[in-house]
């Protein structure tokens, strides 16, 4: 018998915004692993960035050892892998929606409105991201043309719903998901990506990626004008919890 490693088997029993978060996460970037021929279920959870499983580790309350995965291709990243067998953590998770091998089929979970910012982000720090697009100008060294926020996923009935959802509780307007290489992609322009900005970090205190952040921050410093007072609150009042 392995080592056992303290944890919070009940972390996911009960809704709070650090649960929702960790949730959205993992159904972004983990997965579940049962090993029968162990006996042991396991939660995995992967990132290239350290800071989201060191993270997740501290919510989860995880003595589990982060270790490092080599890149799968020959220009590939570092990666870094958290694996915790726990048969609560994993009974849980299946009762929220999740199941081992679900990259291509997994569906929405069922969030209460109060933690959907929470979750949606969560999700958004593991499979989304913020960009910002620039063209050259006729008599400057670039301009600004869009903030673009895009959400991935192998499943496309994942984003139909979390579509569905960021359109009715903030007003949203795409609906279209798109068929990339590997994966589906539901794709947001400048005014939804703001509005979105707004959902995930109005509140006071909230969970968030900060490279990502930074970004969104980025934008803002090069078109001022965007700034309203609500999104001024959010830049001057911002810490990565």
């Amino acid at each position: 018998m392995g080592l056992r490693y303290a944890v919070n088997k009940n972390f996911f029993k009960k809704w709070s915004p650090e649960m929702a978060y960790v949730l959205g996460y993992i159904y972004a970037d983990g997965s579940l692993e049962d090993a029968s021929y162990l006996r042991g279920k396991y939660l995995r959870v992967s990132s290239v960035e350290l800071e989201n499983l060191e993270r997740i580790k501290l919510f989860l309350e995880s003595e589990h050892k982060i270790v490092k995965k080599k890149p799968t291709s020959k220009n590939g990243k570092m990666g870094f892998l958290l694996r915790i067998g726990n048969h609560d953590l994993y009974n849980d998770l299946m009762k929220l929606g999740l199941y081992p091998n679900k990259s291509l089929t997994i569906d929405f979970p069922d969030v209460p409105l109060k933690y959907l910012s929470h979750f949606a982000r969560g999700y958004f720090d593991g499979d989304g991201c913020v960009m910002i697009q620039k063209a050259k100008g006729k008599t400057q060294d670039f301009i600004i043309k869009k903030l673009n926020v895009v959400f991935t996923s192998g499943s496309k009935k994942f984003l139909e719903k979390l579509a569905k959802q960021l359109n009715f509780f903030i007003g949203l307007r795409q609906l279209k998901i798109y068929n990339g290489k590997n994966s589906f992609m539901l794709s947001y322009s400048t005014e939804d990506s703001i509005k979105i900005f707004k959902f995930f970090y109005g509140e006071i205190e909230c969970i968030f990626l900060e490279r990502k952040f930074n970004i969104f921050s980025n934008y803002f410093n090069l078109r001022s004008q965007r700034i309203d007072p609500e999104i001024k609150k959010i830049l001057d009042g911002r810490v990565a919890k």
